[in-house]
């Protein structure tokens, strides 16, 4: 149970902190948590698309293979999944009224995503992983969260930017992803 409640932990602190940024006009709790659902959700499809790009892994070297690991396998799988589900959930929503709103839908996709993430490993490394990716991984997905989010409020709020900035949505978020996994993997 402390395994569990330590891998959640810094999941709903950064929910809660980015729900009570939001000043205006909250969200309505409802669609919050089928954002969080989503994101628990695309674990599936993910874990399917990125094992068949593993098996598809060109021999490259060290470094290259990490490089497609980071950016094609986790960064691009992982980014798109959650970006669909993103855009699925609340593109044509009422309540996607606020370019803040955006951010708030992505992290809350994002967090539900990673939570589950979180959970598998430190299920398998214990509190010691509990506590780094508490530092890093959770905190990582937030950024690229938030990444997402305010491209997509943008593209929202502004149908003239709307194809440039949904494009950004996706491709920004998968290139600091892969970035970040990268240094972790070489």
């Amino acid at each position: 149970m402390a395994v569990l409640l330590a891998s959640l932990a810094p999941v709903f602190i950064i929910l809660f902190y980015i729900y009570f940024r939001d000043k205006y006009d909250k969200e309505p709790l409802g669609l919050l948590v089928k954002a969080i659902l989503a994101g628990v959700l695309i674990v599936i499809p993910v874990i399917i698309v990125e094992r068949l790009l593993m098996s598809q892994m060109p021999s490259i070297g060290k470094v290259g293979e990490a490089a497609y690991h980071a950016f094609v396998v986790a960064g691009f799988t992982e980014e798109l999944f959650k970006f669909l589900a993103l855009y699925l959930l609340v593109w044509k929503s009422p309540s996607f009224n606020e370019q803040f709103d955006g951010i708030v839908y992505a992290v809350f996709v994002s967090l539900g995503f990673a939570g589950v993430e979180n959970v598998l490993y430190v299920m398998d490394g214990g509190m010691q992983t509990a506590a780094i990716r508490a530092l890093t991984a959770v905190p990582a997905h937030a950024i690229f969260g938030i990444t997402m989010g305010y491209y997509l409020g943008v593209a929202h709020m502004y149908k003239e930017l709307k194809g440039k900035y949904l494009g950004r949505a996706l491709l920004v978020p998968i290139v600091l992803h892969g970035i970040y996994d990268f240094i972790l993997m070489v």
